[in-house]
């Protein structure tokens, strides 16, 4: 509620939206701000559902815009500098100032961005943006350097990617500023830190999205001169990925956000272990084949080498039954048998008549039995 002061003492109020309409009835019967051309560099540029919202600045100052066709500002992107035809207005229910803008005519590059690209083409001619000369990802990262405010979405947003991916992932904070003056100092600062720690591996720089203000900082000769003289590798995760800062072109790898910064470095182990479960099965399946394979050949040479021994007790006892019929034909009995009879002189065998003298004493062996007797 706004009060007035009369003469005599006595207050007389007026309500928050009298006072709200007021003001735009001002605006509207100033003749002079309809249609006035307004030159100012664009910035903070977003549209919404076909509605343009920017803000339109110099050197000292800054009016918020608004454009209920969009489609006008189709090829402007902040940095440039317009010329833009309207009328200022007074939004009673929001109790804000806006020009409200009709018509849009370019005006040329604005000095921001005449800025960005200068520098830009320097540290590029001199080889600062040089893809040779990048570093690459090392493989199983364990302690990642993160360079960013230690408030807000952002190191959350690393923390919580880079976790869920690798439970086991360390994660280092640098606090550094990362809008306003000061802020590529600080970053600078952060970069030499990591640089004297041997257990972090990667660095990611990060902030959220802003406008081209927000993320002047970034823009910093200085910055992109020590990003390439860090012997460890940088990702640059600054803004949005519509956003595109020197400190992205100077950094080994630029992430479109800071959670795709995380996802980068912190190697999914859910993936991992899938891949080594998959190994252990084919390799698993390897050794069982090898075994099976095995057994089927113990298993072929058992039985053959139960053949060959079977065979040759076969061949051995069939060799003993011919030993034994020879045997049994050789038998003295088996030979009495057969009619025959042995003739012995004291001992010793007669093969002949003419050896017997009178008087030997013979004996005779038949079958069944043995006779005595004298050759006379």
């Amino acid at each position: 509620m706004v009060c007035l002061q009369r003469k005599n003492n006595m207050e007389q109020t007026i309500t928050v939206s009298q006072l709200a309409w007021y003001i735009k009835k001002i605006f509207e019967a100033e003749e002079l701000l309809y249609n006035v051309s307004v030159v100012g560099e664009v910035s903070g540029l977003k549209i919404v559902r076909g509605i343009a919202y920017f803000d339109l600045k110099d050197e000292t100052s800054l009016i918020s815009c608004v454009c209920f066709y969009g489609g006008a500002l189709d090829g402007v992107k902040n940095g440039d500098k317009i010329v833009a035809k309207g009328t200022p207005g007074f939004y009673v229910k929001g109790g804000k100032l806006n020009f409200n803008v009709s018509k849009i005519t370019p005006f040329g590059v604005g000095d921001l961005f005449r800025a960005f690209l200068e520098l830009k083409d320097k540290l590029e001619k001199e080889g600062i943006f040089d893809d040779a000369r990048k570093k690459d990802l090392p493989d199983n990262v364990k302690t990642i350097g993160v360079i960013t405010s230690e408030t807000g979405a952002v190191i959350h947003d690393i923390i919580t990617v880079a976790t869920r991916r690798n439970p086991g992932i360390n994660i280092v904070l640098y606090p550094a500023k990362v809008q306003g003056q000061g802020t590529s100092e600080s970053v600078i600062n952060g970069l030499e830190y990591f640089e004297t720690r041997d257990d972090v591996q990667v660095v990611i720089i990060a902030r959220g999205g802003g406008s081209a203000e927000d993320l002047w900082e970034f823009n910093s000769e200085a910055l992109a001169r020590k990003i390439f003289d860090c012997t460890k590798p940088i990702i640059s995760a600054i803004g949005h990925e519509t956003d595109f800062t020197i400190c992205d072109f100077a950094a080994d790898i630029r992430a479109a956000t800071p959670s795709t910064a995380a996802e980068l470095v912190a190697e999914e182990i859910k993936s991992k272990k899938w891949l080594l479960q998959g190994q252990i099965s084919v390799l698993q399946s390897r050794i069982s084949s090898i075994i099976l394979d095995n057994e089927t050949h113990f298993e072929d040479q058992l039985s053959a080498l139960t053949g060959a021994i079977e065979d040759k007790i076969q061949d051995m006892a069939h060799a003993l039954e011919i030993q034994k019929t020879t045997l049994e034909k050789y038998n003295p009995n088996h030979i009495l048998g057969l009619g025959y009879a042995k003739v012995s002189v004291n001992g010793g065998a007669v093969v002949s008549a003419k050896s017997l003298a009178a008087g030997d004493k013979i004996t005779i062996d038949f079958k069944d039995g043995t006779l005595k007797g004298e050759i006379l």
